[in-house]
């Protein structure tokens, strides 16, 4: 398992500002979505999370994403992509 204190090194995830989105739109099941290239981070991202917001489901897309248009189908209440650059 990775120390995400490491990761946020290399990586701003911007975990704060998600953690204040999720319990703004009171989310209960969220999706995050993720570069091939961060896959590899996503479930240290989630025990992250989870710590932070109890009752919170959250699944992780393990299909490709190719960028802000490339939008699952799914059923839950918010989906957060995460990305190699910021989106405006």
């Amino acid at each position: 398992m990775l120390d995400f204190k490491e990761i946020e090194k290399k990586y701003n995830f911007d975990i704060e500002k998600i953690v204040k989105e999720i319990k703004k739109n009171k989310a209960k099941i969220v999706l995050l979505q993720f570069p091939d290239g961060l896959k590899q981070y996503s479930t240290e991202i989630v025990d992250v999370l989870s710590q932070e917001l109890k009752g919170v489901e959250f699944r992780i897309s393990l299909d490709s994403c190719f960028g802000a248009c490339d939008i699952p189908q799914t059923q839950c209440n918010m989906l957060i992509q995460f990305g190699h650059a910021a989106w405006k």
